[in-house]
C-alpha cells in the first residue's frame, strides 16, 4: 500500500496535497510567545515558521469516491511561484481523475479548503468535479453571507456561492450521516459550522480533523488558538474535548495541516500528550 494511503476497515483513505503554506509564528499564533514554542521546535521549520500541508483526503467507501476539502486552488497568474495549486497534479500522480469524484465534502468554508471546487470556463463557473455533489455545513453557508464575518471567507463568492446556482449543494445539519461509513461531527470554533469527518468501518475508526488543530503542538496545548480561529473560546473547548476523545478511544487521525500524509494517533508519552505518526 502506498505511503499516502491507509485502510480503516473496508474504507481506503488517500492523502492528496495542494501544496504548502508557511507563516511567521507571530503572524499565525499572535498570542503565543517564541519561548512557549521552545518545547515544540520539532514542529517548526528551521526558520521557526509554521508550515502547513494543504491536504485533501480521497475516501473510497460504499462504492463511491469522496473528496474531503479541495485545497487553496489554482496558482494565480500573477504569482506562478507560489508553493500551492498542486492538487490536480497530485490527482494525476495517483491515477485519479476529477470526473471520478462522486461527492465533495467540505470541513468548513475557509479559502484553503474550497479552492478547487470550481473552475472558470469562458465567463461561467463549472464544477471541477463534474459528477459530484458538494456537501457543506448549513451554518457555515449562512456565516459566509453575513457582512460582519464575510471577510473571513474571502473566496466564497467564487468558490462556494456559485455551487448554489448550479444546484450542486447538499447541506449538513448538526451531526450528519453522509454515507453508511461517513458522519460529519460538529467541531465548531474555527468556523461556526466547522465539522470533522468520522469514518467507521468493521469496528475501526478514523477522523478527518479539518482545522480543529493546525499544528501537532496543539494536541498538548489545546488552548493555543490561531488568528484563523473565528471564535477562540469555542475553539479551545472543542479541541480540548476532541483531543481527549481521540486519545481515549485511539481513533486514527487524518490531519490536513500536519506534515503529509497527516496520518497518526494522539498518544501519551511520559505523561505528555503527543502526535504519533502512523
Amino acid at each position: 500500500m502506498a505511503s499516502n494511503t491507509i485502510r480503516v476497515g473496508n474504507v481506503e483513505i488517500v492523502s492528496l496535497s495542494d501544496g504548502l503554506l508557511e507563516f511567521d509564528l507571530c503572524n499565525f499564533f499572535p498570542s503565543i510567545s517564541q519561548e512557549q514554542w521552545q518545547p515544540y521546535e520539532s514542529h517548526l521549520t528551521e526558520e521557526h515558521h509554521v508550515r502547513f500541508n494543504l491536504a485533501s483526503f480521497l475516501i473510497r467507501s460504499d462504492g463511491k469516491n469522496i473528496l474531503v476539502d479541495t485545497g487553496l486552488g489554482p496558482k494565480p497568474t500573477y504569482a506562478p511561484e507560489v508553493p500551492w495549486g498542486q492538487l490536480m497534479h497530485d490527482f494525476a500522480a495517483n491515477g485519479v481523475r476529477p470526473e471520478e469524484i462522486d461527492m465533495v465534502v467540505m470541513t468548513h468554508l475557509h479559502r484553503d479548503h474550497v479552492g478547487w471546487n470550481l473552475m472558470m470556463q469562458g465567463e461561467k463557473y463549472v464544477p471541477t468535479f463534474p459528477n459530484a455533489r458538494y456537501w457543506m455545513s448549513a451554518i457555515d453557508w449562512e456565516a459566509c453571507h453575513q457582512p460582519a464575518v464575510r471577510d473571513r471567507f474571502p473566496n466564497a463568492p467564487t468558490c462556494v456561492w456559485p455551487l448554489a446556482e448550479l444546484g450542486l449543494i447538499e447541506f449538513m445539519h448538526g451531526e450528519h450521516a453522509i454515507t453508511s461509513t461517513l458522519t460529519a461531527v460538529p467541531t465548531p470554533g474555527h468556523t461556526p459550522g466547522h465539522v470533522s469527518i468520522l469514518i467507521t468501518s468493521q469496528g475501526e475508526r478514523a477522523l478527518v480533523l479539518g482545522d480543529a488543530a493546525h499544528n501537532p503542538a496543539q494536541l498538548e496545548q489545546t488552548d493555543w488558538v490561531s488568528r484563523a480561529d473565528m471564535d477562540p473560546e469555542v475553539t479551545r473547548q472543542t479541541r480540548r474535548h476532541l483531543v481527549e476523545r481521540l486519545e481515549r478511544e485511539q481513533i486514527v487521525v487524518a490531519a490536513g495541516h500536519f506534515p503529509a500524509p497527516g496520518f497518526g494517533k494522539v498518544v501519551r508519552l511520559q505523561g505528555r500528550r503527543s502526535w504519533q505518526v502512523l
